[in-house]
């Protein structure tokens, strides 16, 4: 691979783009199927219908750039995804399974946020309005995803899957934080 200009680094980007969301088109049914929780399941299969056109919009960018469609392998994606497959494989309860898939999917998006944002930044630095567009608008959906992946997290599965599983690091939740003990909440020392 040669990269002697701007163009060759962006065309690099939106090649290694386009592999990414090919593989995470075919990982996210398995991911879907393998959670439980029911916004889970719903951002997962939004994001799939979202991820199908990021392709679109990947493919358009080839367009307006006048090169073929082709794919450079992902390796950063491939790593991501077996990592992946690793943490859903090894929880041991569907509500760990849940937070696992969470937290794979939050670093998924943010490797896409990275990608497209540098990618969009490329565009813009050569002045190509139309790309840096279509690659807004994918970068805009990628952090959404990761919005609704965080308040799923927080407000749900990570809840779910402390009370079901219990505490096992032994953290005793209602005891006072070390900087109160020896002190009442009136503020008089003991």
């Amino acid at each position: 691979m040669s990269l002697a200009t701007m163009h060759d680094l962006l065309l690099h980007e939106l090649r290694d783009l386009h592999h990414a969301e090919g593989q995470l088109l075919r990982a996210l049914p398995d991911l879907a199927a393998k959670a439980r929780n029911h916004a889970l399941v719903a951002t997962l299969a939004r994001h799939l219908n979202e991820t199908e056109q990021h392709e679109v919009r990947l493919e358009q960018c080839f367009q307006l750039l006048g090169v073929p469609s082709r794919e450079e392998r992902c390796r950063g994606m491939e790593g991501l995804l077996a990592e992946t497959r690793e943490l859903t494989d090894g929880a041991d309860t569907q509500e760990i399974r849940d937070a696992a898939i969470i937290s794979a999917c939050q670093k998924i998006e943010h490797y896409e946020i990275s990608g497209y944002g540098t990618a969009r930044a490329f565009a813009e630095s050569l002045g190509l309005a139309e790309v840096a567009n279509l690659l807004s608008e994918t970068l805009e959906e990628e952090a959404l995803a990761n919005e609704r992946l965080t308040e799923i997290a927080e407000s749900e599965v990570n809840v779910e899957a402390v009370e079901t599983n219990g505490n096992a690091v032994g953290i005793d939740r209602t005891s006072r934080p070390e900087s109160q003990i020896g002190s009442d909440p009136g503020g008089t020392t003991h």
